[in-house]
C-alpha cells in the first residue's frame, strides 16, 4: 500500500531548484525575473543561507574579504550594502542573505524545512519528480542543484561515540542556540580551516581545550579588523574595477597574483616580501609569486616561512614542533587564515595531542582513549571535521536519471561531469558548481554568479529553439575529466594526499581531484567557448537511448 505522505497532490513547475543560500537565492531571481518562469525552491533549513545556515559556530567567518564576498550582478545592491569587517562572520553574512531575499522578495518562492529525498527523471514526459521528506511531490522540467559545495558533514565513525557520557557537536551542524562551554573540558578534534576557526573562541571560556591533531596545518593571520569609512567609500566607487579584477583573477579573488618567480629575487628581498604578507595578513600572502602552487622549490620557500613563524608565535617549543610538523606543501590543501590560532596553545587552558604519535582508539564514557593509553576526559567534543566535500551534498539525495541509473552508480568510481555543470544520463539537471568546476578553488560567489548565468543563458536558449532536452555527451564527459585531472597534475595540489579536494577524509570515497584548477578566468572562457559554438559537447534535443552524438 503507498505511503499515505505520498498521496499529495504534484505540483508541477517549470523549475525545481534545490537549496536557498547565495546559489539558489540567486538562480530563483535569474529564471524568475529574467526569464518569467515558475520556480519552486526546496530548502531543508528554516531560512535562507545554505552553508552559512549550518555552518554557525563559534569563530566562523568568511576567508574571501568581504567587499569581494558578495554579488555583484546588480549595481544598486551593492551601493545599498555595507560591510563592517575585513573578513565577515558568519552572523554578518546571513544578514547579507536575508536582505537579499527581501530586496528580490524571493521567499514567496522558497519552501522552507523541506528536504530532498529524491528526485527521479521521467523520459516519457520529460519532467522531473521530486520528493521531500515528508512526502511533498513536484514536478519541473528543469533541475538545478544549489546544494553548496560544503553542506554535507563529516561525522567521523569513531567506535564508542554512542556511549559518551556528554555532548558531542559537529561544527557543520552547530546548534543554533550555540553551545556553552563554560568551565567545560572540552575535545576538538581536526584542524583544518574550521577547527583553526573554532579553537580561540572556546578557548575563552571553557575550562579546558585538548585539541586533536591528525594534520598539522599551515594559518596565516587573518589581521580581522572593523572597515574604515574611507575603504567602504573606496569600494563602492570601485564596483566595476573589483569586479573586472575578480573575473580576471585564476582565483576570482579582487587582486591578482604577482607575475613573478620565487626564485627572481634575493633570499632577503624574498622574506621580505612574505614577512609583509604576513603581516598584511589573509590570503594574499599566497599571491606573491606566480609558482608557488606549480614548482616544489618556491613552495618550499614560502612553507619554510610559516612553519618558522609557528616557533615564534608558540612559546613551548614542543608543541610548536608538532603544530609546524606539516607534510604538505602550502596551499596544496584549502589554506586557513586565522585570528589568534597559534597564539592559542600559549594559554594555560590550552593542549595538544599528536594523532600521529597516538591515534585515537575509541570514545569511552568519559572522553578520548588514544593509543598510547592516555583516557582524555572530556565534557564536551567537537567534531570539526570537516564535508563530505562536493559529492556529498549530491549523493545524499537520491538522483535517478535516464534508464534508472542513479548518480550514486553513474559516480562509483568518482564524479564525471561536463564542465562541472552537467552529467551524462541526466538530462535537464543542472548542478551549480559541481565537481570538475573550479568552486572551492576560488571566491565562491564569482563562481556561482558565472554558473548560474550560464545555466540561466542555457535554458533561454532551449526554450526560445523549442530544445526539450540537454544533457552532455559521454565524450565530452571523458575529455573534460581528463582536463580536470591534467590541470591539477600540472599544479602541487594532489601532493596533498590526505586532502578533501581528493576525497580523503572520507573513508571509502574514490580518490579522484573534484575541483577545476585550470583558474576562474580560463574557465568562465571555456564555457563561454562551448555555449557560442552551440553548446559544444552537449546534446540538444530527445536523443535516442545511449546516444553519443555531439551537436555541433
Amino acid at each position: 500500500m503507498p505511503d499515505a505522505m505520498d498521496q499529495s497532490p504534484e505540483v508541477t513547475v517549470d523549475a525545481v531548484v534545490i537549496g536557498a543560500g547565495f546559489a539558489g537565492l540567486y538562480q530563483l531571481l535569474c529564471l524568475r525575473d529574467r526569464l518569467g518562469l515558475s520556480v519552486q525552491v526546496l530548502e531543508a533549513g528554516d531560512g535562507v543561507g545554505g552553508t552559512w545556515y549550518w555552518n554557525r559556530y563559534p569563530g566562523a567567518r568568511c576567508d574571501s574579504e568581504s567587499h569581494s564576498y558578495a554579488f555583484y550582478f546588480d549595481e544598486a545592491l551593492l551601493q545599498d550594502w555595507s560591510w563592517t569587517e575585513r573578513y565577515p562572520g558568519q552572523a554578518e553574512i546571513m544578514r547579507y542573505l536575508n536582505h537579499v531575499a527581501d530586496r528580490f522578495d524571493l521567499r514567496r518562492d522558497i519552501r522552507f524545512n523541506a528536504r530532498v529525498a529524491s528526485a527521479e527523471y521521467d523520459e516519457a514526459s520529460n519532467r522531473w519528480h521530486v520528493r521531500t521528506e515528508d512526502g511533498a511531490r513536484y514536478a519541473a522540467t528543469y533541475l538545478i542543484t544549489a546544494v553548496g559545495c560544503l553542506s554535507s558533514a563529516n561525522v567521523p565513525d569513531i567506535p564508542g561515540r554512542e556511549n559518551f557520557d556528554g555532548r558531542w557537536f559537529h561544527t557543520g551542524q552547530w546548534p543554533h542556540d550555540g553551545v556553552d562551554f563554560s568551565g567545560k573540558r572540552v575535545g576538538m578534534v581536526g584542524t583544518g580551516s574550521t577547527g583553526i576557526q573554532a579553537a580561540p573562541v572556546i578557548a575563552e571560556t571553557a575550562g579546558h581545550l585538548t585539541v586533536f591533531q591528525r594534520t598539522a596545518n599551515y594559518s596565516i593571520p587573518a589581521r580581522n579588523a572593523p572597515l574604515t569609512e574611507e575603504f567602504k567609500a573606496w569600494a563602492k566607487a570601485s564596483t566595476a574595477e573589483i569586479r573586472a579584477t575578480m573575473h580576471a583573477s585564476v582565483n576570482g579573488h579582487a587582486f591578482m597574483i604577482q607575475n613573478r618567480s620565487a626564485h627572481d629575487v634575493t633570499d632577503a628581498e624574498r622574506e621580505a616580501i612574505y614577512q609583509a604578507a604576513w603581516d598584511l595578513g589573509g590570503l594574499r600572502f599566497r599571491a606573491n609569486f606566480r609558482d608557488i602552487l606549480t614548482d616544489k622549490a618556491a613552495n618550499d620557500t614560502a612553507s619554510a616561512f610559516l612553519k618558522a613563524q609557528i616557533g615564534k608565535v608558540v612559546k613551548d617549543p614542543q608543541t610548536a614542533a608538532v603544530l609546524s610538523n606539516i607534510d604538505h606543501p602550502f596551499a596544496t590543501k584549502r589554506p586557513p587564515i586565522d585570528s589568534g590560532y597559534f597564539e592559542t596553545f600559549n594559554r594555560d587552558n590550552v593542549s595538544l595531542v599528536d594523532l600521529r604519535a597516538a591515534p585515537i582508539e575509541r570514545i569511552t564514557e568519559n572522553g578520548i582513549l588514544t593509543k598510547d593509553g592516555v583516557e582524555h576526559p572530556l565534557d564536551i567534543i567537537v567534531f570539526a571535521t570537516g564535508f563530505d566535500a562536493m559529492t556529498g551534498p549530491l549523493l545524499a539525495m537520491d538522483i535517478t536519471g535516464r534508464d534508472g541509473v542513479t548518480l550514486k552508480d553513474a559516480w562509483k568510481e568518482g564524479p564525471k561531469t561536463y564542465l562541472g555543470l552537467q552529467v551524462a544520463g541526466f538530462p535537464n539537471l543542472f548542478t551549480v558548481t559541481g565537481p570538475g568546476s573550479p568552486s572551492v578553488l576560488t571566491n565562491m560567489p564569482v563562481c556561482i554568479e558565472q554558473h548560474v548565468e550560464w545555466i540561466t543563458d542555457c535554458i533561454a536558449h532551449l526554450r526560445a529553439n523549442h530544445i526539450p532536452t540537454i544533457e552532455p555527451a559521454t565524450d565530452a564527459v571523458d575529455r573534460w575529466v581528463a582536463h580536470v585531472n591534467d590541470a591539477a597534475n600540472a599544479t602541487l595540489l594532489p601532493q596533498a594526499g590526505h586532502s578533501w579536494y581528493l576525497g580523503a577524509n572520507v573513508p571509502g570515497k574514490p580518490r579522484v581531484f573534484m575541483p577545476y584548477a585550470g583558474g576562474m578566468a580560463r574557465y568562465r572562457r571555456t564555457c563561454a567557448d562551448v555555449a557560442a559554438r552551440g553548446y559544444d559537447g552537449f546534446v540538444l534535443g530527445a536523443p535516442a537511448r545511449g546516444a553519443l552524438e555531439m551537436t555541433r
